[in-house]
């Protein structure tokens, strides 16, 4: 059976009148298999789908797409409205040099390397500040795990951060920090987070979790952190109140299963903790990584198909959409044009204006390192949405909905310089901040002799 779909303040649209989305999707409901209306429905009452009909909504093509797009669309609209979020904020990937060889990755450098860099921790912090003095409230701090660095580096870049700024939220570093970090302290997870708190981190960026899915990790990554540890950081943060967001990487050798295991492992974290503010679905960036480039990894696409982002949007706001509420949309993966549409299969955040992205950029994305604040608002406005400056950890700092109010942001008049600002082409060739010759590897700020 059909079911009639709700209004979003819990009660049942009229029959005379039902809404333009509801019509539609009934209407297609009525036309499609079985095994698909099945899933959709029970998604609209408000049951959490299974493994088996994710992969059953992730296969499917033609009207039983629309109707799932048309589903997550009606499911955003009753659990968080209207409002499309952003962030102000700017990244800062201090070194991209890297133990690691991760097949997907074309940022990471070896450290005997003439492109590999390494920002001392003063450049950091007048980075941050620049950023605070455009309007930032966040900074993201994820980079390499350089050879030979010392236990309490992340620590030291966030004292250092906080004694001049102290209302800046730190969201960093990534569960493959912190576990590399607590290796390089010769301590434990929960340790090395309790001081990473201590010292002023609000978050962190549930990023190194490509495919929870050990099989595809062991192929397109071997030696990264695993599944389990993985987990193991991210519980552990929430048990200590630090709040995390999470992630999926797709587009590269996963399958339907592979992507609904890790949406139903984030959903039984979430169930658990509740720590989880956003759910990022991040498309393969192919062009220049290694494991796409030079073979490394049988059978690797080139990223993902439209229809394919799409549905993991859409799958996503169904399966995960009464735990994880926020679904983001990566403009720098999709690009501001494409992300705009997927406001209308599930998504309600458009995420940060970056400021620098050197991962993505990298690996070939071309949708630059900077979104301002006044292009958000556009972007939201031209889907029908009022758009929302929002903290961090999603609350909502300020709505704009009538566009004659609108402030003039010192981030919408600042000129983009690709040297002042430190773009990762520019630290790729700069002498200023080579890694072999800042780290010498006897001590000191960055490296020890063991």
């Amino acid at each position: 059976m059909v079911r009639k779909l709700d209004t979003g303040d819990g009660k049942r649209e009229p029959e005379a009148a039902p809404s333009m989305d509801a019509r539609a999707l009934e209407g297609l409901l009525g036309r499609l298999s079985p095994p698909v209306v099945s899933a959709i429905d029970r998604a609209l009452a408000g049951h959490d789908l299974s493994v088996e009909e994710a992969v059953t909504l992730f296969d499917c093509t033609g009207q039983e797409m629309q109707a799932l797009v048309l589903a997550a669309d009606h499911l955003r609209r009753q659990q968080v409205g209207d409002v499309v979020t952003y962030v102000v904020n700017r990244n800062i990937n201090f070194t991209n040099v890297c133990i690691k060889r991760c097949g997907f990755c074309a940022f990471s450098r070896d450290h005997r390397t003439e492109e590999g860099y390494l920002l001392p921790i003063e450049e950091v912090v007048r980075r941050a500040k620049e950023a605070w003095e455009l309007g930032a409230t966040e900074v993201c701090i994820q980079a390499g795990l350089p050879p030979k660095m010392e236990g309490d580096l992340y620590e030291r870049i966030c004292r250092a951060l906080k004694a001049e700024l102290p209302d800046l939220h730190i969201h960093g570093f990534s569960p493959e920090e912190v576990l590399y970090g607590a290796v390089r302290s010769r301590c434990t997870i929960r340790e090395l987070l309790r001081r990473l708190k201590e010292a002023g981190v609000g978050s962190l960026p549930g990023t190194s979790a490509e495919i929870l899915v050990q099989e595809v990790r062991d192929g397109i990554s071997p030696g990264r952190i695993t599944v389990d540890q993985w987990v193991e950081v991210i519980t552990t943060a929430h048990e200590l109140g630090i709040p995390t967001t999470s992630t999926i990487m797709y587009g590269h050798v996963e399958t339907s299963e592979h992507k609904a295991r890790h949406l139903a492992l984030l959903r039984d974290i979430q169930r658990r903790t509740g720590g989880i503010t956003e759910f990022v679905p991040l498309s393969f960036v192919h062009s220049e990584a290694p494991m796409y480039q030079k073979g490394f990894v049988e059978g690797v696409r080139a990223g993902a198909s439209g229809p394919e982002v799409f549905k993991i949007y859409a799958v996503s706001r169904l399966m995960l959409g009464r735990h994880i509420k926020n679904l983001q949309v990566s403009w720098v993966k999709e690009g501001p044009r494409f992300g705009q549409m997927l406001l209308n299969a599930g998504a309600n955040d458009f995420g940060g204006t970056l400021i620098n992205e050197s991962i993505s950029t990298a690996a070939g994305a071309q949708h630059g390192q900077l979104v301002r604040p006044a292009q958000f608002r556009q972007l939201i406005r031209e889907m029908g949405r009022v758009p929302a400056e929002r903290a961090t950890t999603y609350e909502l700092r300020r709505a704009f909905s009538d566009p004659a109010e609108d402030p003039v942001e010192p981030l919408d008049t600042v000129e983009y310089d690709e040297r002042r600002f430190g773009a990762y082409d520019v630290l790729l060739h700069q002498d200023e901040h080579r890694f072999r010759d800042t780290f010498v590897g006897v001590g000191g700020q960055f490296g020890t002799t063991t």
